[in-house]
């Protein structure tokens, strides 16, 4: 509760905490069709993390799901600039197999910015056991990568069925399941706790009362990774829920910063 937590109160006094350096395992960048982001560079997202206390985003720029004649390049260029500060996912779009090919080819050289892969198939229409996906995944399992995959309850593309497929074809990667399956909880509790490799991050899934109080009683804190879609979303937001949510401060911790910590940690990208 928030009048046992001393993590709580380091927060509301000061904005942050030194002790909870927080990272945040999925984030975007650069600006977007139909919307106005105040805070879609680089530069003004490195502010909104300053001002509370986030040390490191893992991050998947737009263009690299939707711009192939862009692609991955504008993610680099952003975590070269701010090494200290960044990480990118490589952004997995299913439509141009031929730059797919070649972006893969290159991970290796260029492990300095990605940490892993980005999966976005309710955008992109494309299931994720589709033929199209099966050089990402078969590479991320080689290589033991975390995956980041949009999933959503109900979803035919990226839903339940689609995760136990791909958790127990791909063993060694290390899924991320983005925005734990918005609404089907209890079988993403039930798929986490089933598969070693399956971890539950939290963007949107604070916008609903009680939902990490379950996840956390499941027996689930060591599986949690904090995560906003910045600049979708702001950080001070899903931070306030975890901070006043009915669980202790070392759920808070473990999922604030320490699960993220040992997860980048195993794939040699442990933040300095």
């Amino acid at each position: 509760m928030i009048s046992d937590s001393a993590l709580a109160e380091s927060f509301f006094r000061h904005g942050r905490s030194d002790a909870c350096p927080i990272i945040d395992m999925h984030g975007h960048m650069g600006r977007w069709k139909g919307i106005y982001f105040p805070r879609a560079s680089a530069e003004a997202m490195i502010h909104t993390m300053d001002q509370c206390g986030v040390r490191l985003l893992v991050f998947c720029h737009h263009a690299a799901l939707f711009c192939p004649d862009i692609g991955n390049a504008a993610s680099a260029r952003a975590v070269r600039k701010f090494p200290d500060r960044l990480r990118a996912y490589l952004g997995v779009n299913p439509h141009y197999g031929a730059a797919l090919a070649a972006d893969l080819a290159g991970f290796d050289d260029n492990r300095d910015v990605f940490v892993g892969l980005k999966l976005l198939a309710s955008y992109h229409q494309v299931p994720w056991d589709a033929p199209a996906y099966e050089p990402a995944w078969r590479f991320a399992d080689q290589r033991g990568l975390p995956v980041l995959g949009h999933t959503w309850g109900g979803s035919s593309l990226d839903g339940p069925e689609q995760v136990r497929r791909a958790a127990e074809k791909y063993p060694n990667v290390r899924l991320l399941l983005g925005h734990s399956l918005h609404g089907d909880w209890g079988e993403a509790a039930a798929i986490a706790r089933d598969f070693p490799n399956v971890y539950l991050e939290l963007t949107a899934v604070l916008d609903d009362r009680g939902v990490l109080e379950t996840f956390v009683a499941a027996g689930l804190s060591g599986k949690l990774l904090f995560g906003t879609d910045l600049p979708w979303f702001d950080p001070h937001h899903g931070i306030g829920a975890i901070l006043s949510a009915e669980i202790t401060d070392e759920d808070r911790h473990n999922i604030l910063h320490r699960n993220a910590e040992r997860l980048l940690a195993d794939v040699g990208a442990k933040p300095n």
